[in-house]
């Protein structure tokens, strides 16, 4: 667990009762389209016609019900002012940028920002658009002095951003065997991209990649970069790992008990089993008004975030299961899974079978000469490149119990 596990800040179990009273409060503090009078707002609850709107069925269905009334979560709720129709659910978003910020990734109450994004993949854009027009703005750097800095076993978000946003990424080599990155790489990495005229580094560290679970040590970019003499911005992408890894190491730099992370994405659509649409960005204050766009000037508060409009109801979900589990029942929850994943690899190395797993991860990665194409298509094992693939990989989420990894071992 993290280190303040025995001392949680924020995060605690709630009963079935408790989570509905409270989301039926926040929905209560919301604007109401059916019994108020509100006619500027370009949005309504969801259509009666199609989703079911009866009283019975809703009473006891908080998500559900906040879904049906359809709250807009447009903009950064942590900075003061926000779009007040919607301010009940907002506190809700609210807390739970707090619990991730505080209880799960090391940090204090009160000293970020962030908000429930799309995705894992536009929360690492909304951090590296943060740290570009950082650099523009602070340090007067142009877009090709600007480079983002990860390692080959990257998400490919970064590209993505590289993309958008008009700057150049550069891809450190990772050791094929235990898929980890060294400081020589590292130092080799930022002096091509100097060569290329490169002064300020956006890096962004692994925390569980993937497609291999590996995780980046990130004293290896931080020596590096500091004996380069750039200037850099560190985000953490554990988009898979956020709701995992800390769990599994209590002892981790991957957060924000280090001083040199400044942000990090989590993803709870993967490991928290939450609805797609449950990405969530976390940041220092003092940072994400570099992504403010202040000419959305009709929206109270304005924007700083990539995505705009966005449903409260995403926000509702990732709380509901954080607390419905606590912070002693998600120890358990990665436990187990990480006792399924050791017993898989026990079962692969009785067989002969060559795999990547990190130690403190639920990601096993097979050789693809292991593995026929009918048996990764009947066990829907995913590759690493579906043209030519090199590994295929096993995921042990919830559903993935001994009975289901049995019938696979017994194919390989």
């Amino acid at each position: 667990m993290p280190r303040n596990q025995k001392r949680m800040k924020i995060w605690k179990k709630y009963s079935h009762d408790e989570i509905k009273q409270r989301v039926f409060d926040a929905l209560s503090k919301n604007v109401n389209y059916s019994k108020e009078n509100v006619l500027g707002i370009p949005a309504s609850y969801l259509d009666d016609k199609v989703f079911n709107q009866d009283d019975a069925f809703l009473q006891n269905a908080p998500y559900i019900s906040t879904l049906v009334q359809n709250p807009n979560h447009i903009g950064c709720h942590t900075l003061g002012k926000s779009e007040s129709f919607f301010k009940g659910t907002q506190a809700i978003e609210r807390e739970v940028i707090e619990i991730c910020s505080a209880d799960i990734l090391g940090g204090e109450l009160g000293e970020f920002d962030g908000y429930v994004a799309s995705g894992g993949t536009e929360a690492n854009m909304q951090a590296i658009w943060v740290y570009r027009n950082y650099f523009v703005r602070e340090h007067n750097a142009s877009l090709s002095e600007i480079a983002i800095l990860t390692s080959a076993d990257r998400h490919y978000s970064m590209d993505k951003a590289g993309n958008v946003f008009n700057i150049s990424v550069y891809h450190t080599a990772v050791d094929e065997a235990n898929r980890s990155i060294c400081q020589f790489e590292v130092e080799k990495t930022i002096q091509t991209a100097q060569a290329d005229g490169k002064k300020y580094f956006i890096v962004v560290a692994n925390m569980m990649t993937t497609m291999f679970g590996s995780v980046d040590t990130v004293d290896e970019y931080v020596i590096a970069l500091k004996s380069s003499g750039v200037h850099y911005r560190i985000h953490v992408d554990g988009a898979y790992g956020g709701f995992y890894y800390p769990f599994t190491d209590g002892s981790t730099k991957l957060n924000f008990s280090n001083p040199e992370i400044s942000s990090v994405t989590l993803d709870a659509h993967k490991m928290a089993q939450a609805p797609y649409g449950t990405g969530i960005f976390v940041i220092r204050k003092g940072l994400i008004h570099y992504a403010h766009t202040k000419e959305a000037s009709y929206v109270e508060g304005e924007d700083y975030t990539l995505i705009g409009s966005r449903s409260g109801a995403n926000a509702i979900a990732i709380w509901m299961i954080l607390v419905k589990n606590g912070p002693y029942g998600w120890k358990e929850k990665v436990y187990i899974l990480q006792k399924r994943a050791e017993w898989m690899c026990q079962e692969l190395e009785k067989r002969g079978i060559e795999y990547y797993r990190h130690g403190r991860s639920n990601i096993i990665t097979m050789r693809s000469k292991y593995v026929s194409t009918e048996i990764a298509h009947e066990f829907g094992l995913v590759p690493d490149n579906h043209s030519y693939p090199i590994w295929y990989k096993i995921v042990i989420m919830e559903h993935v119990t001994l009975e289901k990894m049995i019938p696979l071992l017994e194919r390989l």
